[in-house]
């Protein structure tokens, strides 16, 4: 279901809405670029990717809505907080009283509840008969269609549709969000890189006033930048599986029905296949056909087989084309005062691997 609806032509027909939520970001932060203001850019590239997802899934621009933005944005905030929240019983299931005594069992149930309520809401207003079709078609509308004819083998309920909203709406914002901000933070601390990407995406942009997807398609080092962030920083680096039967690996007997977690992390830094995996070179990919396709096992970050990450095109659709005009309209130094040694890389904890202290940077038209 989730490939039927992220499939790659559903994801080419939603490039005008990144293309105009892009272009009103840029004007933004021309802004900064004129105050001389600094760039907080673990916030502003958030709050891009949220707005963007919210008008592909719900058509909805929640940043222009005053109190429905903010209570959009404190769920939102919320779920990020209980997913990469620690409970008992995920470790120790008989144990998993302590979850209900310190308060997170209430507090999971709390965000539900309200996000149910939000989806319902949501669902509601795409049924009203007297909605206004003129802002296109949606995500929701196309799970309803679907939902209406039957097109599976399972009966689609509203349930399934709530599902995939949360899917989309955390695995769209929260790992993009991160990959480009990761994306930058390499790229100020190798200016080599930085300037060699930058002279590819200005060649082939030439005079234009926006980085078009189709020019994007163009810069060869550009993607080879693109797959070096995804290897030395994947987005998820713990993905779980579960065992569908008995089997052994190594040795160790694994029972059918375990969660098993795939480190990508460490698949990634295997010095055994990248030479020097520790550092920032994109030169690697260059000439090479490792893709993370799902493909080569040695570069995972949206998983593989049949199991690989449906979202995967929308992300990489929005990825590109963040980075690309960063680097296209901007120059981009550190702080007064700081060096490129100073950038630190440390994570939060949490499902998706976010930068622990964000990034600011000072930029130039």
């Amino acid at each position: 279901m989730c490939s039927h609806v992220l499939s790659s032509r559903r994801v080419s027909s939603f490039s005008s809405i990144r293309k105009f939520e892009v272009k009103q970001w840029i004007k933004k932060i021309s802004s900064h670029a004129s105050s001389k203001k600094v760039t907080n850019l673990n916030e502003m590239i958030l709050s891009l990717t949220s707005t963007i997802i919210c008008r592909i899934a719900y058509g909805r621009r929640y940043e222009d809505e005053g109190v429905e933005r903010s209570r959009f944005h404190d769920l939102f905030n919320e779920c990020q907080a209980m997913l990469g929240a620690f409970f008992v019983s995920d470790y120790i299931p008989f144990l998993g009283w302590i979850d209900r005594l310190n308060g997170m069992h209430a507090r999971l149930n709390k965000i539900f509840k309200e996000l149910d309520k939000f989806y319902q809401e949501v669902i509601d207003e795409h049924m009203d008969p007297n909605r206004d079709s003129s802002k296109g078609e949606d995500i929701i509308d196309v799970l309803l269609q679907l939902k209406n004819q039957r097109s599976f083998s399972f009966d689609l309920t509203i349930n399934h549709i709530k599902a995939m909203f949360m899917d989309i709406l955390v695995a769209g914002t929260d790992t993009t969000a991160a990959t480009t901000v990761w994306a930058m933070t390499a790229l100020i601390k190798n200016p080599r890189v930085m300037k060699k990407v930058q002279d590819e995406i200005r060649n082939i942009g030439g005079q234009k006033d926006f980085l078009e997807e189709e020019d994007i398609e163009k810069c060869i080092y550009f993607k080879a930048v693109m797959k070096e962030t995804l290897r030395l920083h994947v987005p998820v680096p713990l993905v779980p599986k579960e065992t569908n039967k008995t089997c052994i690996i190594q040795g160790y007997k694994i029972p059918s029905k375990t969660i098993v977690y795939v480190n990508a992390w460490a698949i990634h830094r295997d010095p055994e296949a990248w030479k020097d995996p520790y550092e920032f070179y994109p030169e690697r990919f260059l000439g090479s056909d490792i893709d993370f396709l799902g493909q080569h096992f040695e570069m995972i970050p949206f998983g593989a087989g049949r199991r690989i990450c449906p979202g995967m095109h929308m992300g990489l659709a929005s990825l590109d084309l963040i980075l690309a005009n960063l680097l296209y309209y901007f120059d981009w130094e550190l702080p007064e005062g700081m060096k490129k040694e100073d950038i630190d890389i440390q994570m939060l904890p949490g499902i998706t691997q976010h930068k622990k202290n964000p990034l600011y940077l000072y930029c130039q038209n």
